[in-house]
């Protein structure tokens, strides 16, 4: 690598494909809008909104060696990510993720990750052969994981030991994928990023409130959670202490990365050394600015 990273981020890098309404739509609806296809992913768009902020990230993921992954590479590199430990794959094409959005919300969205599923392990390559950390030296940076990898791949790092003093915060990528998240519960590791619909499944139960839902997830064994609830009050809880915060209200009009917007405004609020009201604020102002079609520093 040219220059040392500040932060890994590890799962999705991919194309979104994007097509935005600005009526209400329900399922038959015909409607003009706009079509874009822009770099996107969980874990690309954490990074991303983490170089805007100043911070220098590393990708660990699996992009085919297509026009496609290229495109996207380049794409990434202009935005001051490092892209050197990405596994670009011969065999593999590059992910990518379609979502039609409305007035009304997400209407519906289809994620095909399953070049990313498929690399296993090998995205994990850095961590171990002496780039980034061997078996005996650990890496002891932050992390930024996310649910697109498999159940199989997330509970060994979940466990390793090459991660054993890094600081991880995992986000389960779509409620589809939040149970993936359980060998972060059950082994107590990382900082956890969730919606109510996502700590709802992780706890198989209900919630009115993200409160209600971070008690239950701490309860069910979790380290730390932050729960968000749309432009309801979000939560921020360890077994020290939960705090609640409303965001401020806006006119959404996307809805795709707004999450990961919040998650990685958290962690660059914190690394600018935040206490954990001001740090749970700033995520929550960053998100809902994306949501109303601004982009957030």
């Amino acid at each position: 690598m040219s220059k040392a990273a500040d932060i890994l981020c590890i799962g999705s890098v991919l194309w979104d494909m994007l097509a935005r309404a600005p009526i209400a739509m329900r399922l038959g609806s015909d409607s003009p809008g706009r079509i874009e296809r822009i770099p996107g992913g969980v874990a690309l768009n954490i990074a991303m909104t983490l170089a805007r902020g100043g911070l220098t990230p590393a990708l660990l993921s699996a992009v085919g060696r297509d026009e496609a992954g290229d495109e996207l590479m380049a794409a990434c590199e202009a935005r001051g990510l490092i892209t050197d430990l990405v596994y670009r794959s011969e065999d593999l094409p590059t992910d990518q993720y379609m979502a039609i959005e409305a007035a009304n919300g997400l209407i519906a969205a289809i994620a095909d990750a399953h070049s990313l599923e498929s690399a296993g392990d090998k995205i994990l390559s850095p961590l171990i052969d002496g780039r980034l950390a061997t078996q005996d030296a650990p890496y002891m940076g932050l992390v930024a994981l996310d649910g697109n990898l498999t159940l199989d791949l997330l509970t060994e790092i979940a466990t390793s030991p090459v991660l054993v003093g890094a600081d991880l915060r995992v986000a389960p990528a779509s409620p589809g994928k939040a149970e993936r998240l359980a060998p972060f519960l059950t082994n107590a590791r990382g900082t956890l990023y969730v919606n109510l619909e996502e700590a709802g499944i992780l706890c198989q139960s209900e919630f009115n409130t993200s409160y209600e839902a971070a008690e239950a997830m701490l309860e069910a064994g979790a380290q730390r959670v932050l729960v968000t609830h749309g432009g309801d009050a979000a939560t921020e809880g360890t077994k020290n202490g939960l705090i609640s915060q409303k965001p401020p209200q806006v006119a959404v009009t996307r809805v795709t990365g707004a999450g990961d917007t919040f998650m990685a405004a958290h962690i660059a609020a914190e690394g600018r050394g935040a206490p954990r009201e001001a740090a749970l604020m700033q995520a929550l102002e960053a998100a809902s600015t994306y949501a109303s079609g601004n982009t957030p520093i």
